[in-house]
């Protein structure tokens, strides 16, 4: 198979799933469709803890000490939501979700577009920011197989599915985001290398974790937390990492 072959198969499994979702959509009523968010974000948390728990990772500890893990996801998510903030990523992406609307729907805006933004950004955050995203798509860049890949398409296939049928269309433009996104990091992992150690990997899977609880709470509709102003965090936790080892 070809360097790539994972995200090609996951955006197509976002689009098979969100197309089946809009299909049988209109014969699930409110509350079926109000369960079924219901579930996935629960769900959503439950991947989200799983990835959180590599504050605890051995690798991190052993690099950076006991006690800095915890202060390196802290510092990630503050000083990465402080340039989220500031870039107004939030704002950003869903304005680019409008865009999407406009392009890809007849609506006039209202109840509709802002069905179809919620639609976009929820679900391209939950297919773009947990742990199987990242590692995936930069294991399949380093030469090591899209097995981890082919196996968040098959969830994202039928996340896609109940996503549409509660959100729209705007599920099935979220596989822009996927392609984008994925394939930036195959691509990443491809030409640098093993560029990041066990230790970096964990801290930025444990920050990633936490940024998906904010996108489980969302979907519980719990707290409407401005999620993608939080991703920079990503890039800040293996960063604060590095200083850490220094330290260390």
């Amino acid at each position: 198979m070809f360097v790539g072959y994972g995200t090609v198969t996951n955006v197509v499994a976002v689009l098979a799933g969100s197309g089946l979702g809009l299909l049988i959509g209109h014969r699930l009523s409110v509350h079926v469709r109000t369960t079924v968010t219901a579930a996935l974000g629960l769900v959503t948390l439950l991947i989200a803890a799983q990835g959180a728990m590599e504050v605890s990772s051995s690798d991190l500890s052993a690099a950076v000490g006991t006690s800095a893990p915890m202060l390196i996801v802290l510092g990630a998510l503050v000083l990465g939501g402080i340039a989220g903030s500031l870039l107004r990523l939030e704002e950003r992406l869903e304005a680019f979700g409008g865009v999407l609307q406009r392009r890809l729907t007849r609506g006039d805006g209202g109840e509709g577009r802002e069905r179809f933004i919620e639609g976009f950004v929820i679900s391209s955050l939950v297919f773009c920011v947990g742990p199987l995203t990242i590692l995936g798509s930069i294991n399949e860049g380093l030469g090591n197989g899209a097995d981890q890949l082919l196996l968040k398409s098959t969830l994202d296939a039928f996340a896609a599915l109940a996503f549409a049928a509660s959100f729209g269309i705007g599920v099935m433009a979220s596989a822009v985001s996927v392609a984008l996104i994925q394939g930036s990091l195959t691509v990443l992992g491809a030409v640098l290398g093993s560029f990041l150690p066990d230790a970096h990997l964990a801290a930025l899977t444990a920050t990633g974790g936490l940024i998906l609880v904010g996108v489980a709470l969302r979907l519980l509709d719990i707290k409407p937390i401005a999620v993608a102003d939080l991703l920079p965090a990503l890039v800040v936790a293996p960063i604060l990492c590095s200083v850490a080892v220094a330290v260390h």
